[in-house]
């Protein structure tokens, strides 16, 4: 085990994600489950990653995100226009609400409605953070090679 992060380490910790108006979009600390974190393998931006080198178990630190460094910026070609009908009758198509796409390989893709004008739904397939400058509280509870 080693006693401070380096790159490709692995970090148990306590993760709350904040929007600049300090609401919460996530946090790990609900569950009172610890999400592991791996350096090193293109899951984290270089800005997020330099935040946590260094650091020790018990460390709590907390940092601020531009849209770059964190969920990306919201990309228009991932915003698409579909036909009403395309959607079962059961599901309710409202602003705000998340549904799970089929993709062809078997996976799920989420997708975000935005809008639902006449025959028409809005599905926006960017990451929900996407485009926001977010504040990450990180916890790290523990850290491996």
């Amino acid at each position: 085990m080693s006693e401070t992060v380096v790159e490709n380490s692995r970090v148990l910790a306590d993760v709350t994600i904040k929007l600049k108006d300090g609401s919460i979009a996530d946090s790990t600390k609900v569950s009172g489950k610890p999400s592991w974190l791996v350096l090193g393998n293109g899951s984290f931006s270089e800005a997020f990653e330099l935040y946590l080198i260094g650091r020790s178990v018990g460390d709590e630190l907390t940092f601020e995100l531009e849209p770059k460094d964190a969920f990306g910026e919201s990309q228009p070609d991932s915003i698409h226009f579909m036909d009403i009908s395309q959607f079962p009758q059961d599901i309710e198509l409202e602003k705000g609400v998340i549904i799970g796409f089929e993709q062809p390989g078997g996976g799920q893709l989420p997708g975000i409605i935005r809008e639902v004008q006449g025959g028409s739904v809005k599905v926006d397939f960017n990451h929900p953070l996407a485009g926001e400058t977010v504040i990450f509280e990180i916890e790290i509870k523990q850290i491996s090679a």
